[in-house]
C-alpha cells in the first residue's frame, strides 16, 4: 500500500503528460488517455515559450556544481571542528549552529546585492556560489566524524600521512555511504530550488528547469498536459541519481561507515 501512494505522483505526471488539453479538463475521469500523445513530450522541448533543454542543463550544471561543492567544503570543515585542536572550536560551531536559526528569507536581500555588485545576475556562477555551504551539513559532518574511529587515523599517520592525507585516504573511503547520503540529499535540494534561480536568472538563458517549469504554468495559455509531460522529464536525474546511489545510501544507514 504504501509503494502505491509512493508511486501516484509519478503515475499521474506520466498519465497526464500523455493526455490532451480537453481530456484534462473533462469530467469524466479515466485511469489512462484514450490514445496515449507521446508528441506532448517532443512538444516540450520544441517549444519557442520555454528552453527546457538549455533549462535542464543549467540545473545539472548547479545541482552538480553545488552537491560536490558542499561535500568537499563541508566535510572539511566538519572535520577539522571534530578532530583538529582549537581554542575556538567551540565558538565556531555554536557560530555555525545559530546561522541554522536564520531564516533563508532575511539573506535574501544582501545575498542579492553581493551577487548583484559582483555581476552574477543572470549568470551561473550567481545561482552556485552561494550554495557551496550548508551550516547544516558542517554540523552533520562533524558529529559522523565525532564517531570515526580514531585508532584508523593514528594508524595513518604512523605511515607517514599528513592531516589531508589520513582525511583523504583514510576517513573519506571509509565514509561512502554517509558521504553519499549527504551528497544525494544536497542534489535534490539544488535541483528543487526555485526563489533564488527565479530572482537571479533574469534572462532565460540562465533559467533553471525549475523557473521554465513555472513559465509554462503563468503563461496566457497554459497549457496543463505540456506542464506535466516537462514536470516528468525534470524528475528523471533525481531518479537516476537515486538508482546509482541506492545501495550506498543503504549502507550509509545500516553500518557505522567501516568497510568490512
Amino acid at each position: 500500500m504504501g509503494a502505491v501512494l509512493f508511486l501516484l505522483p509519478f503515475y499521474l505526471l506520466v498519465r497526464n503528460g500523455l493526455a490532451t488539453q480537453g481530456e484534462l479538463s473533462a469530467r469524466d475521469w479515466s485511469l489512462f488517455p484514450r490514445s496515449l500523445h507521446w508528441s506532448n513530450f517532443a512538444d516540450v522541448f520544441d517549444s519557442d515559450e520555454v528552453p527546457l533543454l538549455r533549462s535542464l542543463w543549467n540545473s545539472v550544471v548547479v545541482a552538480v556544481l553545488q552537491t560536490v561543492g558542499q561535500v568537499f567544503l563541508c566535510s572539511l570543515a566538519g572535520y577539522g571542528l571534530a578532530r583538529i585542536p582549537y581554542r575556538h572550536a567551540n565558538k565556531v560551531l555554536y557560530a555555525v549552529i545559530a546561522s541554522l536559526m536564520v531564516p533563508t528569507a532575511v539573506t535574501f536581500v544582501p545575498s542579492f546585492v553581493v551577487v548583484s555588485s559582483l555581476g552574477w545576475i543572470s549568470d551561473l556562477r550567481g545561482l552556485v556560489v552561494p550554495g557551496l555551504f550548508s551550516a547544516l551539513n558542517v554540523f552533520l559532518f562533524r558529529q559522523y566524524f565525532l564517531d570515526f574511529p580514531v585508532e584508523l587515523e593514528e594508524a595513518g599517520r604512523l605511515d607517514g600521512l599528513n592531516r589531508w592525507g589520513v582525511f583523504w585516504r583514510v576517513v573519506v573511503p571509509n565514509c561512502g555511504g554517509f558521504f553519499a547520503a549527504i551528497a544525494v540529499i544536497d542534489f535534490i535540494g539544488s535541483w528543487n530550488q526555485f526563489l533564488w534561480p527565479l530572482i537571479i536568472g533574469q534572462d532565460e538563458s540562465s533559467w533553471t528547469v525549475q523557473v521554465a517549469l513555472s513559465t509554462l504554468l503563468s503563461s496566457q495559455n497554459p497549457k496543463i498536459n505540456l506542464l506535466f509531460a516537462a514536470a516528468a522529464v525534470s524528475i528523471l536525474p533525481i531518479v537516476l541519481v537515486f538508482v546509482v546511489l541506492q545501495r550506498y545510501l543503504v549502507r550509509g544507514v545500516t553500518e557505522t561507515g567501516l568497510r568490512g
